[in-house]
């Protein structure tokens, strides 16, 4: 399962999980529509693709692909390689218009995404460390660290990295 930032106002154009599922079968073959708009399809070496629009603004999406002796024997058939090469060529243009962005860009949007994950886990370790060793940090803001800890914990989970990195700035504000 991969999710990918949206740029903005790319969601709304499209007109959300319908519009998603009807841009699918522009790309893909044997698409289906549940209750909550998420499309499940194929096409190609890719033998399950689904997605959906999350509540974030944010597109996830999941692929299976043929590997492995499947591979090589689809590969090996008479217009095998071709196919292949129109599945991947299909995928990423439904990305790039199902996002906004290029290839490049979304490579862009997940580093700065991972960025923001690696910087606010670091925080809450050296708050951490810091309240640790430290002998000038009074109970209050140790009770204020912990929850600041726990929320940017939470938003980790949640895969919200900008919210976590701003709590992560309010963490390290705590004891400057």
């Amino acid at each position: 399962m991969e999710t990918f930032e949206v740029k903005r106002g790319v969601m709304k154009s499209i007109g959300g999980n319908a519009g998603l599922a009807k841009l699918a079968t522009e790309f893909f073959d044997n698409v289906e529509v549940d209750a909550e708009g998420n499309f499940t399809a194929s096409f190609g070496i890719m033998t399950k693709v689904s997605g959906v629009y999350t509540a974030e603004g944010k597109l996830k999406v999941d692929v299976e692909q043929v590997s492995g002796k499947d591979l090589s024997d689809y590969l090996s058939k008479d217009g095998g390689r071709e196919k292949a090469m129109e599945s991947r060529k299909r995928w990423s243009t439904f990305l790039d218009q199902t996002t906004g962005y290029n290839g490049k860009q979304r490579g862009d949007k997940a580093k700065e995404a991972g960025k923001k994950i690696s910087k606010s886990k670091s925080a809450i370790n050296m708050a951490r460390k810091f309240m640790e060793i430290s002998n000038n940090v009074t109970d209050e803001q140790k009770e204020q660290a912990e929850d600041l800890i726990s929320q940017i914990q939470q938003k980790l989970d949640e895969g919200n990295g900008t919210r976590a990195l701003s709590l992560s700035e309010k963490l390290n504000k705590l004891f400057n």
